[in-house]
């Protein structure tokens, strides 16, 4: 026996007798049909996140299997084992309030397991940030494989997509345009296949961020979910898994740098990627010790300009993406604006990687700088008294004509209240007004759900309004569109200026000077905030993971992870 601390003898199991350990250890994993070759080779984990709730990970036992092939002919031991793994559609309250419990369970499994690397195969919105967050504080070299999109339907001649096809069909289901049978119709093509949403979603945005990471193998993150080529990628990562195991790294700190963090930053400008991009890389980055400075990430998008032509930005989806090249094109275009030197999980920086790409051809969809989708970033970062801690808006997306705007408030306490009274005949709305909710933040939701994109009144529908300005300090899915406000801080439940918002004020904003304003006096707002009190808590709050998240989950800017998670530079 060896003291090595690699294969079954890395984080032994306290006895008080290192080699019974081994010996136990040895004994049980035996009856699991193995040879005592097989243990004694690098071993290899597989976060397996199938679930029957979730169909964007409906190929990961395909997946699982790829990647094993490759672990073999590597010369490794693949073993998978089980995370939590979570659905946007299938999670209450909301994904994103499992999130960290996601990367907190990942990041005890792959510290409490022997192994010495780690494939993280993540899809749906939330599980690749909690992937990467968790192998972050674990420090276990981790290498990210995803599920890839889903193909796009088909209506009457029409591709689909989810899920911006789903809100644009729905808001003309709600406005009296199309009947219920033609929207049942419709549901049965906007997910025609297993995969993630197939346009620049959160899903697709955070596989695409974590290609530019350095996380993912090259050309990995717009693979269709149901290719061949995903399950070759696959294979590919399973192989790369084992020789990481075998040189001990990278680890993710050596990857997912400072550097890398800017390339990631610049890379969601210029897909006009969600804005839970930005979210997700501030926990991401926390749990490193790095803070994303949200007005360095305006900056970048004051420089970069929009490449990538799906929607809700542009015209068309995923696959067009993969047939385009994938990543790669976009990166080497994007070369100016990059750190090249970044390390990346293959061993090589990613300006190395960009040199391997084959040589370019023509294509429409990922744009060449001089002929964007937009002069500037997807993105833009608000301030002003209604957001003293910044507030974040998906301009790209936005209806231009709005993006200098005052309009008074229609506020909602809440999400129930709107609900209940957004399509009131009743309702003092018009199309000038500026839609406010208040309390759907980190805390005040709880869990920061993705109810930004307040829907039009109904009675606003019908007369053909398509957009208004609308604020929150909520969170968007990245296939919506509009003239929307999002992540405002503070969140009005600890007493932000948001919550101080009344029916009736002037709200003004300025996309272009970068602000966002409430047109009262410095005098009322602290008349109010002296008035102010908070909301009631959460039933449920008083114990368990509800008690750890509102105690404990820190503001949209810091990426709403838990406080205790992030790491502390000396």
């Amino acid at each position: 026996m060896t003291d090595k601390k690699t294969g079954m003898r890395k984080g032994l199991t306290q006895y008080g007798d290192a080699e019974f350990s081994l010996y136990l250890r040895k004994a049980f994993i035996k009856g699991m049909g193995y040879t005592d070759d097989a243990l004694d080779r690098p071993i290899v984990g597989i976060t397996n996140t199938f679930s029957g709730y979730n169909a964007c990970h409906g190929t990961v036992p395909q997946l699982i299997e790829s990647i094993k092939r490759g672990i073999m002919l590597a010369g490794g031991l693949p073993v998978e084992f089980p995370t939590i793994t979570i659905h946007e559609s299938f999670a209450f309250p909301t994904s994103m309030y499992m999130r960290n419990l996601m990367s907190m369970d990942t990041e005890e499994m792959v510290r409490a397991q022997p192994m010495d690397s780690v494939v993280l195969i993540g899809g749906c919105d939330k599980t690749v940030p909690a992937l990467l967050m968790g192998a972050a504080s674990a420090g276990v070299p981790a290498i990210l494989e995803v599920t890839g999109p889903m193909l796009p339907g088909s209506h009457k001649g029409e591709r689909l997509g989810a899920c911006t096809d789903c809100r644009r069909f729905w808001g003309k289901y709600r406005a009296g345009e199309i009947d219920a049978d033609e929207i049942a119709q419709i549901t049965d093509q906007l997910v025609p296949s297993a995969g993630t949403c197939g346009v620049m979603g959160t899903a697709s945005t955070m596989a695409i961020v974590g290609e530019a990471l350095g996380m993912m193998l090259p050309g990995g993150a717009c693979i269709p979910a149901v290719l061949a080529d995903r399950f070759r990628h696959a294979e590919q990562t399973g192989a790369q898994a084992v020789k990481m195991a075998k040189e001990n790294g990278p680890t993710p700190d050596k990857v997912m740098t400072k550097d890398a963090f800017r390339n990631a930053l610049t890379v969601l400008q210029s897909i006009g990627g969600s804005t839970n991009g930005i979210v997700h890389l501030a926990a991401i980055a926390g749990r490193l010790g790095i803070k994303i400075d949200l007005d360095e990430f305006d900056e970048i998008g004051r420089n970069t300009q929009v490449l990538v032509d799906l929607k809700p930005s542009g015209e068309n989806y995923m696959d067009d993406m993969h047939k385009a090249g994938g990543t790669g094109p976009l990166l080497r275009e994007l070369s100016d604006n990059l750190v090249l030197d970044a390390m990346t999980v293959n061993g090589k920086t990613l300006g190395e990687n960009i040199a391997d790409l084959p040589p370019p051809f023509e294509q429409n969809v990922i744009r060449t700088k001089d002929n964007p989708i937009s002069q500037s970033g997807g993105m833009a970062v608000l301030t002003g008294n209604l957001a003293p801690d910044r507030a974040v808006i998906k301009h790209v997306a936005a209806s231009p004509e709005l993006l200098l705007h005052t309009g008074k408030a229609v506020v909602f306490k809440n999400m129930e209240d709107l609900v209940d009274r957004i399509d009131s005949s009743d309702l003092d709305v018009d199309k000038d007004s500026v839609l406010v909710m208040q309390n759907a933040g980190p805390k005040g939701a709880p869990g920061m759900p993705e109810s930004g994109y307040l829907p039009i009144p109904k009675k606003l529908l019908a007369a053909g309004v398509k957009d208004m300005v609308r604020i929150s300090d909520a969170r968007m899915s990245g296939t919506a569109f509009g003239t929307i406000v999002l992540h405002v801080a503070p969140e009005s439940a600890i007493g932000g200026p948001l919550a101080l918002v009344q029916d009736g004020d002037m709200i003004k904003l300025d996309v272009e000077n970068r602000s966002i304003d409430v047109l009262i006096s410095d005098e009322e707002m602290a008349k109010r905030r002296a008035n102010w009190t908070p909301p009631p808590p959460h039933p449920g709050s008083e114990r368990g993971y509800s008690k750890l998240y509102q105690d404990t989950v820190n503001q949209a800017p810091d990426g709403a992870d838990f406080d205790f998670l992030q790491a502390v530079k000396p």
